[in-house]
């Protein structure tokens, strides 16, 4: 399960690929080929038309045979994750630019130069699978020995091209970087970038006994009582995956949900609830869950997630601002947002989101969290969450509710809360003067930067007067 976003809508890819030559019957592709084409597929559809990565890869990865698809998505996440330098480079090396008649050519040619400079991608085959993917579409066809050529130039001269470039602020928009810097400081805001371009470990919440499935899933246990493993493979594949005794949620992601206490026997509503991580938790915490959210296929991944963990919640397709329900024992708001936090394990974020998207969710934000105070029994707690930097969806969010509702106060939150075992110390970071949650991706550094960090998350605790 993956931590919420929201992206105002924009226009939709293509889905056919129709410009695509189709094979010559009977011709097997080259070993490779098919991930390098959705990997290009997927580029093209988050560049062109500002699509997500999840939604990119919608249809394509079901074509392919599981090493391709996982090869397709690595390609295509390191290539955003490092869409500013590779752009920078290709800048070097096409002195005129992409041709107009071909933005597809762009996808192409940054594909390859992925292969080339981050990953363990022999150069020749790097170009040529470049090459020949050009030359599957006729869009790029007629380019194909440019792409040869710029390649081949790029194999030759990548440490030259390279010199010179600061990874740090070409890979990070300039306006994130800005803002990075104003809340937490030019260093943090330097560190974060430098963690975003860092494939992520996989993080998963177990429904009891952490230390055993860390040792059966070759993890480790974090301060929290996440399991951490690094290279995991495919995660269906893993044990006790089939069985329903653990779920993918990213450490910062699992810490909303028990700042509501021992919720056994609660009525809870967790509204904004898919994918259903945190339903998930609540219900094996043992609350009567209601889950709301607007959005009926995601409702039905949250079906289909709670059935294989055999937990059961009341499941409702609904406008959590305008629900009418309750009232509750306690309230989770997990809120649709920029999700900035996740750059690294969402790094199309960089490219789809834009400053204006900021306000606009702020105002949702709000919205959400005054009508959920108004679901809340008197003594209830409500308990807000998003997957933003941004402190206007976070801190300043519940300063300006404070402000307007004499009703509410805040229920401010202690370490030894949400730490496991005898780790309080590694999680009082996390705790902020005002008692609130603010994780960031550089929390929990360590040696092995593959193990290090956290999704940047912000959770506030309130009770109802």
């Amino acid at each position: 399960m993956t931590s919420k976003r929201s992206t105002p809508p924009r226009s939709q890819p293509p889905r056919g690929g129709a410009s695509r030559q189709p094979p010559r019957q009977g011709a097997r592709p080259p070993a490779g080929l098919p991930a390098r084409a959705a990997a290009v597929e997927a580029l093209d559809r988050i560049l062109q038309h500002g699509a997500g990565l999840d939604e990119a890869l919608e249809g394509l990865s079901d074509q392919l045979e599981p090493r391709d698809r996982a090869l397709a998505f690595h390609i295509l996440a390191t290539a955003l994750r490092r869409i500013g330098t590779l752009r920078a480079l290709l800048g070097r090396l096409l002195e005129r630019g992409i041709p107009k008649g071909s933005p597809r050519l762009e996808a192409v040619l940054l594909v390859g130069a992925t292969q080339i400079l981050f990953m363990d991608v022999p150069d020749h085959a790097a170009v040529g699978l470049s090459v020949d993917v050009a030359r599957q579409d006729r869009s790029t066809a007629g380019f194909a020995g440019l792409v040869n050529a710029v390649l081949r130039r790029l194999t030759r001269e990548k440490d030259t091209l390279l010199d010179g470039i600061d990874s740090l602020t070409s890979d990070t928009p300039e306006w994130l970087r800005a803002r990075w810097t104003r809340a937490w400081g030019e260093d943090v805001a330097r560190a974060i970038s430098a963690m975003h371009k860092v494939e992520p470990p996989l993080d998963i919440t177990v429904k009891s006994d952490p230390e055993k499935w860390a040792q059966t899933l070759s993890g480790t246990v974090m301060p929290t009582g996440t399991v951490r493993l690094v290279h995991a493979g495919a995660i269906r594949a893993l044990p006790g995956f089939a069985e329903g005794e653990w779920w993918v949620q990213d450490a910062a992601a699992a810490l909303p949900a028990r700042l509501l206490g021992d919720v056994k026997g609660l009525d809870v509503a967790d509204l904004c609830a898919a994918p259903g991580g945190k339903t998930a938790q609540l219900v094996a915490a043992g609350a009567r869950v209601t889950a709301i959210d607007r959005s009926a296929a995601r409702l039905r991944r949250l079906t289909e997630n709670l059935n294989r963990l055999h937990l059961s919640a009341r499941v409702l397709e609904a406008d959590a601002g305008s629900y009418v329900g309750g009232p509750f024992d306690a309230i989770l708001l997990d809120a649709p947002c920029t999700a900035t936090g996740t750059l690294r394990r969402h790094p199309d974020i960089a490219l789809t989101k834009r400053p204006g998207d900021i306000a606009t969710l702020a105002a949702l934000q709000a919205r959400l969290l005054n009508h959920a105070a108004d679901l809340l029994k008197p003594g209830g707690i409500l308990v807000y969450s998003t997957c933003s930097l941004e402190p206007e969806e976070g801190e300043e969010q519940i300063a300006h509710l404070l402000a307007k509702r004499r009703d509410l106060r805040r229920r401010p939150v202690r370490a030894e809360e949400l730490s496991h075992g005898n780790a309080v110390e590694e999680v009082a970071a996390f705790i902020t003067p005002q008692g609130d949650v603010r994780t960031l991706p550089i929390h929990w550094m360590q040696d092995e930067v593959e193990r290090a960090g956290l999704d940047g998350f912000f959770a506030a605790r309130l009770e109802r007067i």
